[in-house]
């Protein structure tokens, strides 16, 4: 059976997010596929996927509710994980087929490459595939000293790069940020809304808005700077509506 894992960790996203991407998954899934979510918080979360405490780790005050905590899955062995596991972060949206997924490059850590940094071999960790216990050094080094390795890398993404040799990045298309690749240029998004390109099986939406926000055709900004109100605009794709839904 395919394993798929998501994390939930506090308030930010509500269990719905859970049941959208369980959904999702069932949707664009052929094969058995089991979504396995680690939380703090099981309430209201669908039946059917399977909720598990989210594993120990050891973080600084200031980590806590960072990215860094991701990194609690890398631990080996860890029930009930087991050979090539999909992580999927819960701020996106499933479009396509998810088992190509697990055809590609088997046995190998599979990552996006991230969209603000292409070229410089950082991956981003909203979608990415990694073998059970084949890098189990990524946390049994970050534990060994975590304020070290954070302020060296900063980012968890890339302590992960800078410690895979081996990683490997999806096809371009298979994963797209909907602010970076999707959403039209100013002052077109005001009019035209978010095309998504055929082969798109991922939709990432790292920041903001997430989601829910743009499904709402609204994007947040601070209050400090509502100037940004102006070109901080979007239109809600057909594409949103159609797949990010129980």
């Amino acid at each position: 059976m395919q394993q798929i894992v998501c994390m939930k960790w506090g308030n930010r996203y509500s269990s719905d997010y859970v049941n959208r991407l369980y959904f999702s998954i069932q949707k664009f899934t052929k094969r058995k596929t089991k979504l396995i979510c680690f939380t703090d918080n099981p309430n209201k979360i669908n039946k059917n996927v399977l909720c598990k405490p989210i594993p120990k780790i050891s973080l600084p005050n200031h980590m806590q509710n960072s990215p860094w905590k991701k990194l609690a899955i890398w631990q080996f062995p860890l029930s009930p994980l087991c050979g090539d596991v999909l992580f999927l972060d819960l701020d996106l949206v499933i479009t396509g087929d998810l088992d190509r997924f697990f055809d590609y490059e088997k046995d190998k850590f599979c990552v996006i490459e991230n969209w603000t940094q292409l070229g410089s071999g950082i991956g981003n960790t909203s979608c990415f595939k990694f073998p059970v216990g084949k890098h189990k050094d990524i946390y049994d080094k970050f534990q060994s000293s975590p304020q070290y390795y954070f302020k060296k890398y900063r980012i968890e993404q890339v302590y992960i790069s800078k410690n895979i040799s081996t990683q490997i990045f999806w096809p371009k298309n298979w994963c797209q940020s909907f602010k970076h690749n999707l959403l039209p240029s100013w002052p077109k998004r005001i009019w035209k809304k978010a095309s998504l390109p055929q082969e798109t099986s991922i939709v990432a939406f790292t920041g903001k808005p997430d989601p829910d926000e743009a499904l709402n055709g609204i994007w947040p900004v601070p209050k400090n700077q509502f100037y940004k109100k102006i070109y901080k605009q979007l239109r809600a794709p057909d594409w949103l509506k159609d797949n990010w839904k129980i």
